[in-house]
């Protein structure tokens, strides 16, 4: 766990909002940023179109026909596309907020857009499947650059580490390819922003995968969701804060 005396200061995140230790009181975002091992990687999807039309693909092949195979994918891609509401409505606020300035505000709009593709992307290959958006408050984390860009690099080094994990249980190798087109798109968001944030954006020459239960209770930490997800996958996307 971080040692909370090597934490940044416990000053309010922006004006009248809530410290840093409130909005990550175990310390486990903090432990993620430092910790999780980056790489680099070769992205392929460059547009939501092009990526629903591999994800599609993926899906309706043979090796992914059967049954169990199917649920257990789904229940992956459902994973998935719960990280990148969470990242999605992230960025697209912060562009709202318009506090950022410069190469921040470089940052959120290019990596904004490729996660609101990939959210297009996976909901477009689960249908009705798909898991509906749910509400965020992201507690002033979006009004300062310096919040917002310490809590992307954890969103970003989160994600990286959560597909990385899940990438050996996906059943059809074809859909393992489409998904890791968007892993390997986060882990370029993940030395981007380490980049923007003065870290080193390839600390080590491995990464680590984390487990669906340790990212879920990270993401539980923050309190960042405030109305939990439902299964009805007809609700318009609808980016709160």
């Amino acid at each position: 766990m971080a040692d909370r005396a090597s934490r940044p200061s416990a000053s309010p995140l922006a004006p009248g909002g809530p410290t840093l230790d409130q909005i990550d009181p175990s310390g486990a975002m903090s432990e993620a940023v430092d910790r999780i091992g980056r790489t680099t990687r070769v992205g392929l999807l460059k547009r939501a179109g092009a990526g629903a039309t591999v994800l599609l693909g993926a899906w309706r092949t043979p090796a992914a026909a059967a049954a169990t195979t199917q649920n257990q994918d789904r229940a992956i891609l459902n994973y998935a596309l719960l990280l990148e509401y969470l990242q999605a409505s992230f960025y697209t606020e912060a562009e709202r907020m318009r506090a950022l300035k410069g190469a921040l505000a470089r940052q959120a709009h290019v990596v904004g857009a490729h996660e609101r593709a990939h959210v297009r992307s996976l909901r477009a290959v689960l249908g009705r499947a798909a898991i509906a958006r749910p509400r965020f408050d992201y507690r002033g984390v979006t009004e300062d650059p310096s919040a917002f860009r310490d809590t992307a690099v954890a969103f970003e080094d989160l994600a990286v580490a959560a597909y990385k994990a899940q990438a050996p249980r996906v059943q059809s190798k074809s859909l393992l390819a489409a998904l890791l087109a968007i892993h390997s798109v986060e882990a370029r968001h993940a030395a981007w922003i380490r980049y923007l944030a003065g870290r080193l954006p390839a600390p080590d020459a491995f990464d680590d995968p984390m487990p669906r239960r340790r990212v879920e209770a990270i993401v539980d930490d923050t309190r960042f969701i405030v109305a939990p997800a439902s299964t009805s996958g007809k609700q318009s996307p609808r980016f709160t804060g």
